[in-house]
């Protein structure tokens, strides 16, 4: 143990080896904050702390298994295996589980996300006839995700004149009883969304304090990573656990708190030593990640904050190079230059893809990367795009998986009943659902007994809905003798759905069939793994806990070397040799919606600093003189963060807008001089503006004249920008527009020769040589 504690700096073996007693360590961006947490768990199970005794939570599973993995290397597997860490929603689902019949929820409840969410809060507004452009699904959802993580329950809202008043304001007077329908609805199902899984542990210990004594004599020692980015439930589920024996340790950067659009309160990290009496504070200010230029620049970012802890972040790293600065006429431009850096970085110092990092305020701003990296043929992953578990074809997968657990899911019920078709209309499910209220079950229930139910059905779809009944049943029973992979393979085959996507021969087609297959790896993968966790068995509803709990980044894509795509949220606790930030620009980055308060700019300037502090080695700033937006090119400027940054840490790769002066490609003494004694001004009449005429002006003509049209000169020697010499069939070649092709045909000659070339984006394409700007690279 004593060797993992001499690796640590003085100012990271202090919080380590203190054992008892709240504490807070104030982490700057990249000073090994995950070494510290590591290495001072490992040190506490030396000392005789019992590992289950201690709870770890992190805000990703990435890094909880990252964690996991290196104090397995200290104190063994098996040790390791016995801690409690995890997510802040993995490790309370899992006390749930646990506790859910005090709730009145099944063990096995379903976890919806947000596209369930969705579906159900439409299902309710159409049932209540309301309108669904006033009551629009993904706004009411945020409003209740909003009042959960708030602890404002439905009876919290109705005792509430204000929250009321607010709706009615809004147009959504009855905003409330959705809240209650859904709140309802998803109890009679047996699921619980990702606001539920705080909400409902706050409850749990404060309704049951046999509960909350029996966890907080469990979790003698409480860590949590990112603590600047817990919301008020959060804080208070922590409270109430570190109450007893107050041996809390928290990790934190508030120059890093950029999630109060989803309810994070810096105010968490800020307030923490009133929280606790005795309260150790320590700062970890050496950067081990970034060059000092990139360090220095970054602290001079976030000095102009009103609102932080007071810490100054320093680096012996080399200063390398500034930070360099570019400026693009149009966004198409702004790609162009990220990817052509990129693919001349990569060539010039044999760099991998997974290397460099492009990351923008807004997922909309991928497009024009995308575009520039095709036609370069890099490859590149999106981050935070459509999910795999999103996709269509897996979700309907999943759905008939989520039923054999929890046959109350009327989310999953809904999904699948009738896919591939079975002849089960909407009008029946309508009546299913009604029955379904009026007596107080679900959908399932209903069916099961829709011999007893008179509701004005077919003998045939009677028949149809006891069919799926039994399919189910027969599910269930697969499921008690057979692992996840089997059932997820038997039932896809089973209820007809590789059959029904095989009917489709398209690449589309064909790619759903194989993503299904890749779901089953994915399965087989996971049984294979949780052979390494204490107390699994590879079973169907530990899987489905993990897909529902995983987030884009936790996946492993199975290939590490593509260029990274995402927006800065996403980037957070990621590091990468290079970094493009792009559309530097006022009203994007910062972004227009956060200019209304200074705590909102606050946090865009926030968010900026942890950009910047993702990069080790160059970071690159690249704004767009225009850009596209909602169809329309408007004019941009640059963002004010750039200018905060001090000039000596930067590289202006073009002239900033202060020195920038127009180099004129001809000369203007060819226009001579305006003799302005031929000109007389006329004196206005009758109120008329004044105009510029000239004695020899000649009398308006009543007709139409017909000019013929000027032929076009030819580009001075364009030609000469590609010599036929160098342009032959086979020629591999890059054009800037088109990417990559190869010439298939050269026809015609001097200033008529055109090239036919195959382009691997777009395919085969005709031009004009003496138009045409091409690189011959092979």
């Amino acid at each position: 143990m004593q060797n993992y504690i001499s690796q640590l700096n003085e100012a990271q073996q202090a919080p380590t080896l203190q054992k008892d007693g709240p504490m807070i360590i104030i982490a700057g961006a990249g000073s090994g904050k995950t070494r510290v947490l590591t290495i001072r768990i490992a040190y506490l199970m030396s000392l005789g702390v019992d590992s289950f005794n201690i709870l770890a939570l992190t805000f990703t599973n990435k890094a909880a298994k990252e964690m996991k993995k290196r104090i397995a290397d200290i104190v063994g597997s098996s040790e390791a295996k016995n801690l409690w860490m995890g997510t802040f929603h993995s490790i309370f689902a899992k006390i749930l589980r646990f506790e859910a019949d005090k709730l009145g929820f099944p063990s096995n409840f379903s976890i919806y996300d947000s596209q369930d969410s969705v579906r159900l809060i439409s299902s309710i507004i159409k049932e209540m006839q309301l309108d669904k452009d006033v009551y629009k699904p993904k706004q009411v959802l945020s409003r209740i995700s909003s009042f959960k993580n708030s602890l404002i329950t439905v009876k919290a809202y109705f005792n509430n004149p204000e929250l009321q008043e607010a709706d009615a304001m809004s147009k959504k007077p009855r905003l409330g009883e959705i809240y209650q329908q859904y709140v309802d609805r998803c109890f009679k199902a047996g699921a619980m969304d990702f606001d539920d899984l705080l909400l409902r542990t706050n409850e749990l210990l404060n309704r049951f304090p046999d509960v909350l004594a029996k966890y907080q004599d469990r979790f003698r020692y409480i860590m949590v990573d990112e603590y600047q980015d817990t919301n008020h439930s959060q804080y208070l589920i922590v409270r109430a656990l570190s109450d007893r024996f107050q041996n809390i340790c928290v990790v934190g950067d508030d120059a890093q708190s950029i999630y109060a659009f989803r309810g994070a309160n810096i105010n968490n990290i800020l307030n923490f030593q009133k929280d606790y009496e005795g309260v150790q504070m320590y700062r970890l200010e050496q950067n081990y990640r970034s060059t000092k230029n990139i360090v220095e620049a970054a602290n001079a970012i976030i000095d102009k904050n009103k609102v932080k802890l007071d810490k100054v972040v320093w680096t012996a790293n080399d200063d390398g190079p500034p930070i360099r600065v570019h400026r693009s006429l149009t966004d198409g431009e702004e790609g162009r230059f990220v990817a052509s850096t990129i693919f001349e970085q990569k060539m010039q110092q044999q760099l991998k893809n997974g290397s460099f990092a492009i990351l923008y305020r807004t997922n909309a701003q991928s497009r024009a990367m995308e575009d520039a990296l095709r036609k370069r043929d890099i490859p590149y992953r999106i981050y935070g795009g459509l999910s795999f578990y999103q996709r269509k074809e897996i979700k309907d997968v999943l759905g008939y998986l989520r039923l054999v657990i929890n046959p109350k899911d009327e989310e999953a019920l809904m999904r699948v009943i009738n896919y591939p078709a079975r002849g089960i209309g909407n009008s029946t499910l309508e009546k299913l659902t009604v029955a379904a209220n009026h007596y107080g079950r679900s959908v399932f229930e209903v069916m099961e007994a829709i011999e007893r139910i008179d509701l004005k059905l077919t003998s045939g779809t009677k028949n149809k809905l006891l069919d799926f009944v039994t399919m189910i049943k027969s599910f269930q029973v697969i499921n008690e003798t057979q692992d996840a992979f089997f059932l997820a393979d038997h039932i896809a085959k089973k209820t007809g759905l590789i059959q029904e996507l095989k009917k489709d021969a398209t690449p589309e087609g064909v790619a759903r069939v194989e993503n299904i297959e890749e779901l089953l790896n994915g399965i087989r993968d996971f049984i294979e793994g949780q052979i390494e966790v204490d107390g699994a068995r590879g079973a169907l509803s530990e899987f489905l806990e993990d897909v529902a709990l995983a987030s884009d980044l936790d996946k492993d894509t199975g290939d590490d070397d593509r260029v990274a795509l995402m927006t800065i949220h996403l980037a957070k606790g990621l590091e990468f040799p290079y970094v493009f930030i792009v559309g530097m620009e006022e009203d994007l980055f910062p972004s227009a919606m956060s200019l209304n308060t200074r705590s909102e700019l606050e946090e865009e300037r926030r968010l900026f600093y942890v950009a910047l502090t993702r990069a080790e080695h160059q970071a690159y700033l690249t704004y767009a003189q225009s850009r596209y937006r909602w169809g329309k090119l408007v004019d941009s400027e640059p963002s004010r963060f750039i200018e905060e940054i001090t000039d000596k840490f930067l590289d202006y790769l073009t002239p900033t807008e202060t020195n920038y002066k127009y180099k004129p490609m001809i000369n203007a003494d060819i226009f001579g001089d305006v003799d302005k004694s031929k000109f007389r001004q006329q004196k206005p009449t009758n109120g008329t503006p004044p105009k510029w005429i000239t004695d020899n002006d000649p009398k308006p003509d009543s007709g139409i004249r017909r000019l013929k049209p000027m032929s076009r000169p030819a580009p001075q020697d364009s030609a000469a920008a590609m010599p036929d010499s160098k342009l032959a069939p086979g020629n591999v070649v890059m054009h800037e527009r088109f990417g990559r092709g190869q010439v298939v045909n050269l026809e015609g000659v001097g200033a008529d020769k055109k090239a036919e070339i195959n382009f691997e984006v777009g395919g085969l394409k005709k031009l004009l040589l003496r138009f045409a700007k091409l690189d011959v690279i092979g």
